[in-house]
């Protein structure tokens, strides 16, 4: 557990009427994502401002596009790099891929950022 996280958790126990509820039932309570939601939304949100062409030249190459109808979930599939040694996972486009693949297709669809944001943080809200 990071320090961030320990904050949240404090800070949820001291409002009035949801002191007694498990860390989880009180963010839910409280309309609050986790720490881990948080950076993944944050994730996310990086990655569909890349692919809407935000960050042409810092991000060249960053990911692999596979654009095809025949694939299941949005049309907007990522191709996952291959690597050797298990620290790579921690890369950001490591950690985006798999969670992008499961992001509905109304959602990559989105014609802009402010959409895109309100569509993924229903689809987080949705997730245990």
């Amino acid at each position: 557990m990071d320090v961030l996280e320990r904050v949240q958790r404090r800070a949820t126990k001291v409002i009035r009427g949801v002191e007694d509820l498990y860390f989880e039932d009180r963010l839910r309570e409280l309309g609050l994502f986790s720490v881990e939601k948080r950076r993944l939304r944050r994730d996310l949100i990086a990655a569909f401002q890349y692919l809407k062409g935000a960050y042409r030249k810092d991000g060249e190459g960053l990911f692999t596009r596979v654009c095809s109808d025949s694939t299941r979930g949005n049309s907007f599939n990522l191709k996952e790099g291959r690597y050797t040694l298990d620290i790579r996972k921690k890369f950001f486009t490591m950690r985006v891929v798999k969670h992008w693949h499961r992001l509905p297709r109304e959602g990559v669809d989105a014609p802009s950022l402010e959409v895109f944001k309100a569509r993924l943080d229903g689809v987080l809200s949705n997730l245990v």
